[in-house]
């Protein structure tokens, strides 16, 4: 009697080939896996993040929590600087906001301002030029009021914020060519949230020697603080 084929072959079961996915989403679905089975994560080992050799499971999350940590220490470092260099820019600009409201004259608050901003900004020069025409005609004879190129002064008029960055190629000779970086600050007639903004009646020009000092990338909050209280400073004399 001739024996039949499949008796002789063994029992297979086509069990599928489990992908790297397929492992993933099981450990995600089964969040209690590694607490049921605590001993594969002394058993489990994978090569070492920082060198030779193998570690278990275990110890690598351990190190990747604690490289977790190290980044968030440098940024909380990061967040701790910028917040006292914040602070730091805050108290001064506050400082510069009582000297004004102190100041009775329109030449004190032009020298008040270049002497705080290169005091206590670190500035090299600061150039205040105005095209609006004072009430009073003794204030033309300041430095001030020097007349600009046209050509300057439309450029100043579509900003709506300060400029950073390198000498504008509009700025004629108004700005030395030793300087390396400038913040251009339009001044404007004071308004409030809900109003448009006013044309600029001048310019606050604050220059530096240092190429990095002022950037393209800088943040203005402050520098539009300044103008502002300039704006309303000199508007209070002419």
């Amino acid at each position: 009697m001739q024996a039949n084929e499949n008796e002789n072959k063994p029992n297979t079961v086509n069990i599928p080939e489990l992908s790297a996915e397929n492992v993933s989403e099981f450990l995600r679905k089964t969040p209690h896996f590694f607490e049921k089975n605590a001993s594969l994560l002394a058993e489990l080992f994978l090569p070492s993040p920082h060198g030779s050799g193998t570690i278990s499971l275990a110890e690598r999350q351990q190190l990747a929590q604690r490289d977790k940590i190290r980044v968030l220490e440098v940024k909380l470092a990061d967040l701790i600087e910028f917040a006292e260099e914040n602070d730091a820019t805050s108290k001064k600009v506050h400082e510069y906001s009582l000297k004004l409201i102190a100041n009775y004259s329109f030449s004190g608050a032009v020298e008040l301002t270049k002497e705080t901003l290169q005091k206590d900004f670190d500035v090299t020069e600061t150039i205040i030029r105005i095209w609006l025409r004072p009430a009073r005609n003794d204030l033309l004879q300041d430095e001030a009021f020097t007349t600009v190129s046209d050509a300057f002064s439309d450029w100043v008029l579509t900003l709506n914020a300060p400029y950073c960055g390198a000498k504008p190629a509009l700025s004629d000779t108004i700005l030395d060519d030793n300087l390396k970086s400038f913040a251009i600050i339009p001044l404007h007639k004071k308004v409030t949230e809900t109003t448009a903004l006013q044309p600029a009646f001048g310019v606050l020009i604050l220059g530096s020697d240092q190429p990095q000092r002022f950037t393209t990338n800088m943040g203005t909050m402050y520098l539009e603080r300044m103008g502002e209280l300039l704006s309303a400073e000199i508007l209070n004399h002419i």
